[in-house]
């Protein structure tokens, strides 16, 4: 989750909502790739979680890696929560639960971002094995229960685990149990913006296929593929899933912050302070219904920002697109992710290819591979074949974009290579989730335990 925004700058109408987001468009030669990446902290001597305080806990780990990058401290109350680059070069923070997250740099290329990452993970095992703490790399925690799992301390996180019950069966195992990798990325204008949502909503349960790596809970296999898929099935559909209206042929910035508007609050930041308002809408807000209960009542840009940061559709739009369905998973991932979405979506004729081969697909299709997804993955029905189908398919063109890209690292290799891990996947047929579980049958004597080495980082 994105650091929160303090901008006094006042909202004096809904075309000022409206303006942000259009102020994202970006010309094609400033386009960038953003990558973020989740994994679960645990404790090598008998995989635990790690808590935030202790001599080796989340907060000594987070001060190691302060010390050691020189970035600026990212402080809640007196907590040290994060740590943001003084040249907006990243920012790592801490989801509810203790998920370690890299929230990667703009960069130009996906060379650049798997570096990023290496960067990264080996810095932190720097810090981290001295304390006895590893990384995991899945969709979901695979041993803890809810309570075994810590709550960092953030305020707005509190306000969320009290909230999320009353909207939904599984919020607080979305935020302290799920993981995952996430890409961030460009538009060019309004029109850009909205074939690239289209794209990316109708393909978005794809992405929850090829990337489930989720497939035990507490021990044992829970007979799901992406349990973390089928968790944001139910936490709170007024703010997630699939949005029926970006599929309009007109869709544009506007409807998505009328959307916006009518989502309920989490909080008001003022002065370093979070003030619950999950009572009410940003357009209540802006109608003055903070007035008696939040110092300066009057709507912020600060504040539409954080509230975009607080809707979960399955890509969310900033002033750039969220591509949001994946698990997390092993290293291979986080530059795979980034690929797949950048090779379908950066070249122009692999986006008008892929545009118009979803074209006619349909609202209630694209909700019920999102449903099944989580169970079937490759499996899954759509039309007169499979998700499998639509894997090829969608990695041929991915393929094809990243080449005429032609991105190349200093020894001469496009973008494309990265692709290789899904690639495998449809090949064989099976996901990261069931090679995990035919491990755990054969291999592993029906103990999850081997996973917190086989998945380490």
């Amino acid at each position: 989750m994105a650091r929160d925004t303090s901008n006094d700058t006042p909202v004096e109408g809904f075309d000022d909502l409206v303006d942000y987001l259009a102020q994202g468009c970006r010309p094609r030669e400033d386009w960038k790739i953003g990558t973020e990446h989740e994994k679960f902290a645990f404790y090598a001597d008998g995989n635990s979680p790690v808590p935030y305080d202790g001599s080796a806990g989340i907060r000594v780990l987070l001060e190691g890696m302060q010390e050691k990058l020189g970035w600026e401290p990212i402080v809640d109350g007196n907590k040290l929560i994060g740590l943001a680059s003084p040249i907006g070069q990243g920012a790592i923070s801490l989801e509810p639960g203790g998920q370690f997250e890299l929230s990667g740099a703009p960069l130009e290329t996906i060379h650049q971002t798997c570096r990023e990452s290496n960067v990264h993970l080996s810095q932190l095992r720097q810090i981290a094995e001295p304390l006895g703490i590893g990384f995991l790399g899945m969709g979901a925690s695979p041993k803890w229960s809810l309570e075994q799992t810590p709550l960092m301390p953030k305020s707005r996180y509190e306000i969320m685990s009290a909230y999320m019950p009353e909207v939904g069966s599984q919020g607080r195992d979305m935020m302290r149990r799920t993981s995952t990798i996430q890409t961030n990325l460009d538009f060019s204008s309004e029109a850009d913006m909205r074939r690239k949502m289209q794209v990316g909503m109708k393909l978005q349960p794809l992405a929850t296929a090829l990337f489930a790596s989720s497939p035990f809970t507490e021990g044992a296999p829970n007979g799901l593929l992406s349990w973390r898929g089928d968790i944001w099935r139910d936490v709170d559909n007024n703010r997630a899933g699939i949005l029926p209206f970006t599929f309009a042929s007109d869709f544009g910035f506007a409807d998505y912050a009328e959307w916006a508007l009518d989502v309920p609050m989490y909080f008001v930041l003022r002065d370093g302070r979070y003030h619950r308002a999950t009572h009410v809408t940003f357009r209540q807000f802006m109608d003055g219904a903070l007035r008696d209960e939040v110092p300066n009542p009057e709507p912020t840009l600060g504040d539409w920002i954080n509230h975009l940061s607080t809707l979960f559709p399955d890509v969310r739009l900033k002033q750039f697109l969220e591509m949001r369905g994946a698990d997390g998973g092993p290293w291979r991932r986080i530059c795979a992710l980034p690929a797949f979405w950048v090779g379908l979506l950066y070249d122009q004729d692999a986006l008008d290819e892929t545009a118009d081969w979803t074209a006619d697909w349909t609202v209630d299709e694209v909700q019920a591979m999102r449903d099944t997804a989580p169970e079937k993955a490759l499996a899954t029905p759509f039309r007169d074949g499979t998700m499998r189908d639509l894997g090829y398919r969608a990695l041929a063109i991915a393929r094809a974009g990243l080449q005429r890209r032609a991105k190349l690292n200093p020894d001469g290799f496009d973008e494309a290579h990265f692709l290789a891990p899904l690639e495998e996947i449809v090949a064989r047929g099976t996901t990261e989730a069931e090679e995990m579980l035919r491990a755990y049958h054969l291999r592993w004597d029906h103990s999850i335990e081997p996973l917190f080495e086989a998945y380490a980082y």
